[in-house]
């Protein structure tokens, strides 16, 4: 069957608009409107010129919230730590998934469907489970909670959703430009970052922007293995019951606009096509 034959057999798309079915227009709207109105209201009230000590009330607009976002220190540092933290976490997820989902993906491994299941295992656990799970290992391991303990959780649990997020990339991903490479005399090291990378570029930012951010949501696990760490959910939990300063709206838009720019540029694909005759056979 030829691909015209196939065109042809595929349902024709109806446009769409809002006359067309008007109930399903404005159902999606109050569906988006639900989703995203706590988002608003974060961004908004960082620009609050809030006069309490709880950023709970509207007093009126004002810019001096984000010219000093660092005002409170113990705020900035638990900012810090969880970027860190999920930085560092990210790296090492994106280390020990890829190797292992390019070998699932690339090669016929007995047991590989076990393997995959093993890998969605973690997803379905509530986080109270896996925090308990981990820090009873690490009784047993005698790692007391701390910085050491939050990045081994924070990799632990970050480790499927990078997985399978490379995983679904590798699904589309041509292996006969390696071959070809290979075939034409391109080194594996070569093949690797000359072709295999850049078109799994996009996988790998969307990979580690959803690791990057789970991490920097986590509150159950972290609270069970930091110890004396005190990440930015950490600090926000105890701060709702002293005090809710702008800052916390501020740096919390912020994380908000560092994930939208990632995520713009995980969306974006590569320029262009890597040629395997040129890998080939430039200079090897």
């Amino acid at each position: 069957m030829t691909v015209s034959q196939l065109n042809q057999k595929r349902p024709n798309k109806r446009s769409f608009s809002f006359k067309t079915i008007p109930w399903l227009t404005l159902w999606s709207i109050g569906v988006y409107a639900i989703l995203f109105a706590p988002v608003a209201v974060i961004v908004l009230f960082s620009f609050n010129d809030s006069q309490s000590r709880f950023n709970l009330i509207w007093h009126g607009f004002t810019l001096k919230n984000w010219l000093n976002p660092f005002a409170d220190p113990t705020l900035a540092q638990a900012f810090f730590t969880s970027l860190a933290l999920a930085l560092l976490a990210t790296c090492l997820c994106i280390l020990l998934a890829l190797p292992m989902t390019m070998a699932l993906e690339r090669f016929r491994i007995r047991g590989a469907s076990a393997l995959e299941m093993l890998l969605v295992l973690p997803l379905t656990l509530p986080e109270v489970v896996l925090g308990a799970s981990l820090l009873l290992l690490f009784v047993q391991l005698r790692l007391p909670p701390g910085p050491v303990a939050l990045v081994i959780a924070h990799t632990l649990f970050c480790l499927s959703y990078t997985a399978m997020a490379l995983k679904a990339r590798l699904g589309g991903h041509d292996w006969t430009l390696e071959e070809a490479a290979a075939d034409l005399g391109a080194k594996p090291s070569r093949i690797f970052t000359q072709i295999t990378l850049p078109r799994l570029a996009p996988g790998l930012l969307s990979a580690g922007l959803l690791s990057l951010s789970i991490s920097m949501d986590d509150y159950v696990v972290s609270s069970i293995t930091a110890g004396s760490v005190v990440t930015f959910p950490l600090r926000i939990a105890g701060a709702f019951q002293r005090q809710i300063s702008p800052q916390i709206h501020v740096l919390s838009t912020m994380v908000l606009l560092i994930s939208l720019v990632a995520l713009v540029l995980s969306c974006r694909e590569p320029e262009g096509r890597t040629n395997a005759s040129t890998v080939g056979t430039d200079g090897d």
